[in-house]
């Protein structure tokens, strides 16, 4: 029963996205701030969905960044890309350059401004990104994945280097994200289980540390919250 409540929420997932992108586009098209609107209207739905259909409930924890930050986050599943776009007031998620081409995501991300990066590229691609948010004077607050994919509960998918050269280049304060999302909307599985996904901000990271000292630190800093949120909703590792 779970399964087949499931995918009508998946499939209903799906149709508002449509819905919204389409009927929010004059509001889009006028200002980023129209476009924001009609983001977290869309956000605030599909938690509604999932709470009503599957017993998903949503749950945010700690102090949420108001200004221009680099916001860092553990990413588990679409959800939690919902998660920050809701309640980050002004978000810009550094997301993958074929998203661009995207229905309805490509054209809210471009009118948010949210720098495109190529996969495979590295050192040209980070460049390019960081040229990107140099040049726009609001960034708002920029969300990068910095393991650059979803993961699994308990996999161990190593910190990538992106996060830190945005971090040493803008010079900004850090804010890192735990969550345990991945609990109950798993990478690729169709079952969307009931209970609590949190979202939890944790302790700014100052600028100025090195590269490789902020990502160790940061990867320490998420991964242990991170797993402390999913031993909290029941998730055991293996041993």
């Amino acid at each position: 029963m779970l399964f087949l409540r499931s995918q009508f929420a998946n499939l209903l997932m799906y149709v508002l996205i449509v819905m919204f992108g389409v009927l929010g586009l004059p509001l889009a098209l006028w200002s980023r701030s129209g476009a924001l609107v009609v983001i977290k209207g869309y956000c605030a739905s599909i938690f509604w969905l999932y709470r009503v259909t599957c017993g998903l409930h949503v749950e945010i924890r700690g102090e949420v960044p108001q200004g221009e930050v680099l916001v860092c986050s553990k990413h588990m599943s679409f959800m939690d890309i919902l998660m920050l776009a809701y309640v980050l007031p002004r978000v810009k998620f550094i997301m993958k350059r074929e998203l661009v081409w995207a229905p309805v995501i490509g054209l809210y991300g471009w009118r948010l401004g949210c720098p495109p990066v190529a996969r495979g590229k590295k050192g040209a691609a980070i460049n390019k990104m960081v040229q990107h948010l140099e040049a726009d004077k609001d960034t708002g607050q920029t969300t990068i994945f910095p393991q650059g994919t979803r993961v699994l509960p308990g996999a161990n998918v190593r910190y990538k280097v992106g996060a830190g050269v945005i971090y040493s280049r803008m010079n900004k304060i850090c804010v890192p994200v735990a969550t345990n999302v991945g609990v109950f909307w798993a990478r690729r599985s169709p079952v969307r289980k009931p209970g609590t996904a949190v979202l939890e901000f944790l302790t700014p990271i100052q600028p100025g540390l090195e590269t490789k000292e902020f990502v160790a630190r940061l990867e320490e800093v998420i991964e242990s919250n991170s797993n402390r949120l999913m031993i909290e909703a029941g998730f055991e590792f293996d041993t």
